[in-house]
C-alpha cells in the first residue's frame, strides 16, 4: 500500500501541472490573446509570474508569446524554478514575507504604473504569491507585517481570513494590481490553492475585486486574539478601500482559474481504481482542524473494514482541501504532518491500511516535508524512536515524530501548489471472502 500511495500522489500532482494549465488557457494568434472568453489586442505584452508555480506558467507563456513577449518580472519561492531567462527574476520567502520580497514588489508596482494603452499585462498567478510579494502598505515595516503573518497562521485562521487581512495592509493584493495596471488589458491565469477556488481569495486577489473590507480585517484579528503593531492597527482604521465589484479599474480585465485541487483529487482517485482500489472522493473542499480531520478518517477507516461502509475494502478514500492548526506548542510541523501523526495515534496497531496527507507543493508548513505517511505501526516506531506520538502533538512537534518513525512524505519543490491531498487506503480484511 505504501508504494501504491507514492503512485498516487504522483498522479495527483502530475495532474496539476501548471505548465500544461497555462497551454490549456491560453491562446496566442499573431497580436491577439485570449483566455476565458475574452480577447484583446496589445502592442507589448508583459508577464508577471508570481508564486510557488511561477516558473513553469512563465515558461508556457514564453512558449506561447515568442517575439511578442515584452519582458516582465517573476517571483517565487526559494529552490523553485526559476523560469525564462529573460525575465526580471526574485527568489524570496515563504510562509512570512522578507526583504527580497518588499524589493519584488517594488519593481512589480512599477511595472504596473509603467503600462498604458494598448499594453497587456499577463498575470501568472500561483499559491504563495501573498506571502512571496511583500508589498506591505506604508507605514507598515516588514518586520511588523512578518509579525502579523506569523500570528495569522499559528491562530487556526483559515486562509480566506488571513487573505482578507492581507488585502488590506497591502498594496497590490485585494485588486491593487489591476489599479495600478489600469488602463492597461489584464489577462490572469490562477492556479488555485484555495477552497472553493474563489479568485479574490487565492494569492490574496492581486487581480481581482475584493469583497472583503476594512471591517472584516479588523474582525478577524479581533477573533483570533491578535494584536498588531500600532502601524498596522491605524492602518486598517484609516486607510482606503480596496477597489469592489463595478470599479471601473477592472473593465478590461478577466480572471480564469485555469488549475485547482479538484484536478489533483480527481487524478489521485483515478490512479486508486487503476491500482485496485474502490475509490471515493469525499470532497476537495475540507477545512478546519488537521486532527478533526483525522479523527474523522480513523472513523471511515475502522468502519470500511467493520461493515464495508461507506465504500468496501480494497477501497481508496481521497479528499483535498486546506486543513489548519492551532498552534499551541514550540514544535514543528504542517497541517499535514499533524493531519498523519494524529490518524496513527488513532489507529495505533491497527493493520490493513495506510495513507498520506501531502501539500502539494512540496513543503508543508515551514518545514522541507511535504507531509506524512502512516500505517497502523507507525505510532509504535515513533515511540522506538523516542517519541511519544501523544506528547509530540500536544506540542505541536509532528516532525520530529513522524522522522522517528521514518514516515515524513519528502517530495522536493513540485512546481505545483493546490491544496492539500490526503488518501487512505483499506485492505480487505478478508480476501477468501471475495
Amino acid at each position: 500500500m505504501r508504494k501504491h500511495l507514492r503512485e498516487i500522489l504522483d498522479a495527483g500532482i502530475a495532474a496539476a501541472d501548471p505548465h500544461d494549465a497555462v497551454r490549456r488557457y491560453l491562446e496566442v494568434d499573431g497580436d491577439r490573446i485570449s483566455a476565458g472568453g475574452a480577447s484583446f489586442e496589445a502592442e507589448r505584452v508583459f508577464v508577471l509570474a508570481a508564486g510557488k508555480a511561477a516558473g513553469p506558467m512563465a515558461r508556457a507563456a514564453a512558449e506561447l508569446l515568442g517575439e511578442r513577449l515584452a519582458g516582465g518580472i517573476l517571483v517565487t519561492k526559494d529552490d523553485h524554478d526559476p523560469g525564462p531567462e529573460d525575465l526580471e527574476t526574485f527568489h524570496a520567502s515563504h510562509p512570512e514575507p522578507d526583504g527580497r520580497g518588499v524589493e519584488a514588489a517594488r519593481r512589480v508596482t512599477e511595472l504596473a504604473e509603467s503600462l498604458g494603452d494598448g499594453d497587456l499585462l499577463l498575470a501568472l498567478i500561483s499559491g504563495g504569491a501573498s506571502a512571496l510579494l511583500a508589498d506591505q502598505a506604508p507605514p507598515i515595516e516588514i518586520d511588523e507585517l512578518k509579525q502579523l503573518t506569523s500570528d495569522l497562521l499559528k491562530s487556526g485562521a483559515d486562509i480566506e481570513e488571513i487573505n482578507s487581512v492581507r488585502k488590506h495592509v497591502s498594496t497590490l493584493k485585494g485588486g491593487g494590481l489591476a489599479r495600478l495596471a489600469h488602463p492597461a488589458s489584464t489577462i490572469a491565469l490562477l492556479l488555485s490553492d484555495v477552497v472553493g477556488d474563489e479568485p479574490s481569495s487565492i494569492a490574496s486577489g492581486p487581480t481581482v475585486a475584493d469583497p472583503t473590507t476594512l471591517d472584516d480585517a479588523r474582525a478577524v484579528l479581533e477573533r483570533y486574539g491578535i494584536e498588531p503593531a500600532g502601524s498596522i492597527e491605524h492602518h486598517l482604521r484609516d486607510a482606503e478601500e480596496t477597489p469592489k465589484p463595478g470599479d471601473h479599474v477592472f473593465e478590461n480585465v478577466v480572471n480564469v482559474v485555469c488549475g485547482g485541487g479538484r484536478h489533483a483529487a480527481e487524478a489521485a482517485t483515478a490512479k486508486a481504481r487503476e491500482l485496485g482500489y474502490e475509490p471515493l472522493l469525499l470532497s476537495t473542499s475540507v477545512t478546519g482542524d488537521a486532527r478533526g480531520a483525522a479523527s474523522m478518517y480513523a472513523a471511515m477507516i475502522r468502519e470500511a473494514r467493520e461493515s464495508g461502509n461507506p465504500v468496501p475494502p480494497p477501497c481508496a478514500l481521497v479528499s483535498g482541501g486546506e486543513a489548519t492548526v492551532v498552534v499551541r506548542g514550540d514544535g514543528t510541523g504542517g497541517p499535514n504532518q499533524e493531519f498523519a501523526l494524529a490518524l496513527a495515534a488513532e489507529l495505533d496497531g491497527v493493520e490493513g491500511w495506510a495513507a498520506f496527507a501531502a501539500d502539494t507543493d512540496g513543503n508543508d508548513g515551514p518545514t522541507d516535508a511535504a507531509g506524512g505517511l502512516v500505517d497502523g505501526a507507525s505510532a509504535e516506531k515513533a515511540r522506538e524512536g523516542g517519541v511519544d506520538p501523544l506528547e509530540a502533538l500536544q506540542n505541536n512537534d509532528a516532525y520530529t515524530a513522524l522522522g522517528a518513525a521514518n514516515a515524513l512524505l519528502h517530495t522536493g519543490p513540485t512546481g505545483t501548489n493546490v491544496n492539500d491531498l490526503r488518501v487512505a487506503l483499506v485492505e480487505d480484511p478478508d480476501p477468501g471472502n471475495g
